[in-house]
C-alpha cells in the first residue's frame, strides 16, 4: 500500500481510505462484529485511514475494530453542526464513541456554497480552537460542490478537503468533472490535503469498475481515495486493484455473484427527477419519497446520475 503526506497536515495516510458509510445503519447495516471484521481486514492489508461521520452511526464499528486490531488508524469524521455548541457536542460525541482523546481530521459535513461556509463559521471557529488545544489535528470540509473547493483553496484555516470525484462527475452539484478537478488542483497546489469520495459514483459506475478506479488513482493531485466496502472480499478486491496486484479468481467470482440493489437514502426530497429518468418504470413516489420496485429495476444507475441530493446508490 502506498502512503503519502496529506497535504500540509503532517498526517501520513494510505492511498486507499476506508469509506465507513456502507457498513452502517444507513446502508448494509451489518452487525457490529461483522462490520469490524471488514475494517480489520483493510487494516491488515495496509489501509491506515478511515472516513466516517456523525450521521453514519458507524463509530461503534470503528471502535470495535481498533480494540481488536490493537492499532489506531487515521480517522476523519464529519458533522453538520453550525454553532459552537453543536460543534462541541459533535466533537465530544466522536471522542467518546470512538474512545479517542484526539480526532485526526474533523470536517464540516457536505458544505454547499460560500454562503454555507459563512453560515457554519461559528462551528469552524470552535474546531480551530480545538485544534489549537491539540484535540483535533486537522480541520476541513466535505463537499459535492466546486464552489466550496474553490472557496476553501483561499482559506488558510482549512487543512483538508473531501470532494466528490468520479469519471462521470456523478453527484457534483454545480458543474462538470473537469471543473471540479481544476478546483481541486488549485487547492492541492496551495497545500490542502485532498482525499476524494465516491469513485464509483455511489455504485452507479460498478459496470466500469476498473476504468473508474484507474481514473481516480491516476490523478496526481488527490492524496487518498475513500471507497466504501461491506465485505472482506470487497476489501481484498479493492486493495489488490489499488496495489496493482493480481486478484484471486475466487474473489472475483464471489463478487460477481453478489446481489446488488438500489438504495434510496432517507434524505430523498421526492423531486421526481429519478422517475423521469428511469426507462423501466421502476420508481414511484410514496409519501414524498422515491421508492424502487426491485423486480423492474435493472440497476443501470441512470436514476442516481440525475439525483440532485445524491440519495440514490447501487450497493
Amino acid at each position: 500500500m502506498e502512503y503519502i503526506n496529506l497535504g500540509s497536515t503532517g498526517i501520513k495516510v494510505s492511498k486507499m481510505c476506508f469509506g465507513g458509510l456502507i457498513i452502517g445503519p444507513l446502508q448494509a447495516n451489518l452487525p457490529i462484529n461483522e462490520g469490524a471484521d471488514v475494517i480489520i481486514k483493510a487494516f491488515e492489508m495496509g489501509v491506515n485511514f478511515i472516513d466516517t461521520a456523525e450521521l453514519y452511526r458507524t463509530y461503534p464499528y470503528i471502535k470495535e475494530a481498533i480494540k481488536r486490531y490493537g492499532k489506531k488508524p487515521v480517522v476523519a469524521t464529519k458533522s453538520y453542526a453550525y454553532t459552537a455548541e453543536g460543534a462541541k457536542e459533535s466533537l465530544e460525541n466522536a471522542r467518546k464513541e470512538l474512545d479517542m482523546d484526539i480526532i485526526d481530521i474533523f470536517l464540516m459535513h457536505e458544505q454547499e456554497s460560500r454562503l454555507t461556509l459563512k453560515g457554519h463559521r461559528e462551528a469552524l471557529e470552535y474546531y480551530l480552537a480545538a485544534k489549537e488545544k491539540g484535540i483535533i489535528r486537522a480541520v476541513g470540509v466535505s463537499t459535492h460542490n466546486i464552489e466550496v473547493v474553490e472557496a476553501c483553496a483561499e482559506m488558510p484555516e482549512i487543512d483538508v478537503i473531501h470532494p466528490i470525484v468520479n469519471k462521470k462527475g456523478i453527484g457534483i452539484g454545480d458543474g462538470t468533472i473537469d471543473e471540479m478537478l481544476a478546483a481541486i488542483k488549485k487547492a492541492y497546489d496551495v497545500g490542502k490535503g485532498i482525499y476524494s469520495m465516491k469513485p464509483l459514483g455511489g455504485g452507479n459506475l460498478l459496470s466500469s469498475y476498473n476504468e473508474s478506479i484507474e481514473f481516480v488513482l491516476n490523478l496526481p493531485f488527490i492524496h487518498s481515495v475513500a471507497i466504501g466496502m461491506q465485505s472482506v472480499e470487497e476489501v481484498i478486491m479493492n486493495v489488490g486493484v489499488f496495489n496493482n496486484e493480481r486478484i484471486p479468481e475466487e474473489i472475483i467470482t464471489a463478487l460477481k455473484g453478489k446481489l446488488r440493489r438500489l438504495h434510496i437514502d432517507y434524505w430523498c426530497e421526492g423531486c421526481g427527477r429519478c422517475l423521469e429518468r428511469c426507462g423501466q418504470d421502476a420508481l414511484k413516489l410514496t409519501e414524498g419519497k422515491a421508492v424502487v420496485t426491485n423486480d423492474k429495476c435493472v440497476l443501470c444507475g441512470y436514476c442516481g446520475s440525475v439525483c440532485p441530493q445524491f440519495a440514490i446508490k447501487i450497493c
